[in-house]
């Protein structure tokens, strides 16, 4: 049974669809990563699940528990829920902010005692224990918002935009921070516009836009779906050299099969395959063709495809 499952999961305000027709499995231990433009849907995903929006129609299901008003109270204590913001706690230090927390999770005594300890060691903040919230820096804040879900030890975080706003260094803490969450073996499931930082730490992901959810697989499964045809109709993209007549060169593989374009920019030759073609049996075609017509090829190398590029070539930039 998966740990995140939803069910033909609408959302609509008026004439307004937020959510279409969500279908989607994430399964125990998985870290899947969320990705779309603002507007998306995934804010409004992250908060039916956290079961702090209905939907219009559609069911969604986390550890097996259907999530509504009947089960809000047995859902909310198998996920912890990180927003993408932080409420105000005026003249409250971190101490304060976690009893609090802990005490609404039925945490007393010692237990709470030693519950606060643990998280906050594990966020690396036991030093700010006195600090007042409203004093620690965007970073602090948001590792402060992971300690508080992490009291009641849930199996499933829901992290709506995690990084956002956050300099470098506090980037990359949080980053490894949701590593070791994810080695704890805790289900994560992450937005961020921050791609490829979601390429190092998911294992699988999906692309949601204008409602509806295009893409979902493992991170290999969505690079080589952008590199054998997305949206731009290039299976791959090669970058040639040649020590003369690029001209001449250009013109040359502008004529073989499975190109859709070359393009030449001083003595650099793009190259740009179809979908049929994009293997590397065809580019050693090319170079082979070169070489053989007198050309000395001094670059040949496939345009990688990381995540923000499978990104630009799978999706449209359309926004409700």
């Amino acid at each position: 049974m998966p740990m995140i499952q939803t069910i033909n999961l609408t959302k609509r305000y008026g004439d307004l669809m937020a959510l279409s027709n969500l279908n989607l499995e994430i399964e125990q231990g998985d870290c899947f990563g969320f990705i779309g433009p603002n507007g998306a849907g995934k804010t409004t995903s992250i908060k039916i699940l956290s079961t702090l929006l209905k939907p219009t129609w559609g069911e969604a299901r986390i550890d097996g528990l259907s999530v509504g008003p009947v089960n809000a109270r047995q859902v909310r204590s198998v996920i912890g829920y990180v927003p993408d913001y932080f409420g105000s706690y005026d003249d409250m230090v971190v101490q304060e902010y976690l009893e609090f927390f802990a005490a609404s999770y039925n945490i007393h005594g010692d237990k709470r005692k030693q519950v606060i300890g643990d998280v906050l060691d594990l966020t690396d903040m036991a030093y700010k224990i006195d600090a007042e919230v409203n004093s620690l820096s965007r970073g602090m804040q948001q590792r402060l918002s992971v300690a508080r879900v992490l009291l009641h030890d849930p199996k499933v975080l829901l992290l709506d935009e995690p990084a956002s706003g956050l300099d470098p260094r506090a980037r990359i803490e949080m980053r490894e921070l949701l590593k070791e969450l994810h080695r704890m073996g805790k289900t994560i499931l992450i937005s961020s516009h921050i791609l490829l930082e979601l390429a190092d730490l998911c294992n699988r992901v999906g692309i949601i836009e204008q409602g509806e959810l295009k893409y979902n697989g493992t991170m290999q499964d969505i690079l080589d779906r952008a590199r054998t045809g997305g949206s731009g109709g290039a299976g791959a993209v090669l970058h040639i050299n040649v020590a003369q007549r690029a001209e001449q060169a250009a013109q040359l593989i502008r004529q073989l099969e499975g190109v859709n374009e070359a393009t030449l920019t001083n003595s650099h030759i793009r190259v740009a395959l179809d979908t049929e073609h994009a293997d590397h049996t065809h580019t050693a075609r090319i170079a082979h063709t070169l070489i053989t017509q007198g050309f000395a090829l001094t670059r040949l190398e496939e345009e990688k495809v990381n995540l923000e590029t499978a990104f630009m070539r799978l999706t449209k930039g359309l926004v409700q």
